[in-house]
């Protein structure tokens, strides 16, 4: 049977033949295998792609340049909390990131751009939530240090494009992730055997949802699956509803903002100190210092729920916005 191989095919072998660097050849063969039709007479080829693809990504590995230390997997976590973007091929991941942060991603109208992971700081308010631009997601092989950033996050952001079938992008990217046991923290319960699995919260974003035309695209994604996905839409390209997803991502991160105040002194309205939802005195003070929660004596508050300056206990639960004098 005939190859039958599209004109994109040709142009991406030209690139990778022209390719200088080995994540470049990666690039073109990973884009070459995207747009080869998917029958019995390129079955052949398309193994001897991967098994090329398989063996410079295991030349890379094996350098030793390429330690841990060195990955430009391992991104150290900043900010409130650490948002893995992850997906398929050209849903607009790296245009998001772009959007919202000071990262620079590689953005192109054409699939597999990005081949590491790019990290940037999205502003909310008063603090700053990190971004990851991921590689894009691909059955034929996904890079496991990829994996292990995502199992590292503190919440995954699962983007799909609303006008090319973002029921099957969502059912194809959780059933990757479910294979390398990244499991979204909403299902826990229907796992009974828990122990290598990790349990992450998600965000379904659906990209595209440009204008009002494109609502009813949502309403019948939002009706074609499981009532319990949280799903927010966003249009990167008009800017349509860029801010309310970043609050959901501040809601859904379970975070609080809680303010120093020296005694004597106005509060810092600034810089809050982030902690998680239900932390209480204690852990603001081994926030402030790692010597503080041994040597906190007392402490005030000022917020919901007490008035100005009222003592509590070290294990009082702080609320979003509290301000906080300790006394070691």
């Amino acid at each position: 049977m005939s190859a039958n191989l599209p004109p994109a095919y040709y142009e991406a072998e030209k690139r990778y033949r022209a390719a200088k660097t080995v994540p470049e050849k990666i690039a073109h063969l990973e884009d070459m295998l995207t747009v080869m039709p998917k029958h019995k007479g390129t079955d052949k080829l398309r193994a001897g792609l991967r098994k090329r693809i398989s063996k410079l990504k295991t030349a890379i590995q094996s350098k030793k340049s390429l330690g841990k230390r060195d990955s430009a997997f391992q991104i150290d976590k900043e900010g409130a909390g650490q948002v893995a973007v992850v997906g398929f091929a050209n849903v607009g991941k790296s245009a998001l990131v772009a959007a919202l942060t000071n990262a620079n991603p590689e953005v192109a109208d054409f699939p597999l751009t990005t081949w590491k992971p790019t990290p940037g700081m999205m502003p909310v308010e008063n603090m700053q939530i990190q971004l990851v631009d991921t590689p894009p997601l691909n059955r034929d092989y996904v890079e496991p240090e990829l994996l292990d950033l995502i199992r590292r996050s503190d919440f995954i952001l699962l983007v799909v494009d609303l006008q090319t079938d973002p029921v099957q992008q969502l059912e194809e990217t959780i059933s990757l992730l479910e294979e390398h046991r990244i499991i979204p923290r909403h299902l826990q319960d229907r796992y009974t055997e828990q122990g290598l699995l990790k349990f992450i919260p998600f965000l379904v974003l659906a990209n595209k949802n440009d204008d009002e035309n494109t609502d009813e695209n949502l309403e019948i994604f939002r009706e074609l699956i499981d009532a319990d996905w949280p799903l927010c839409s966003v249009s990167v390209t008009s800017g349509r509803n860029l801010e309310l997803l970043k609050m959901t991502l501040v809601e859904r991160l379970k975070i609080i903002r809680v303010y120093s105040k020296a005694p004597g002194k106005e509060a810092d309205l600034t810089s809050p100190f982030v902690l998680k939802k239900g932390s209480t005195v204690e852990d603001f003070a081994a926030k402030v210092h790692k010597d503080f929660a041994e040597k906190l004596k007392l402490a005030k508050v000022w917020g919901e729920g007490v008035f100005d300056g009222q003592k509590v206990q070290r294990d009082y639960a702080l609320q979003d916005g509290d301000v906080v004098e300790l006394h070691i």
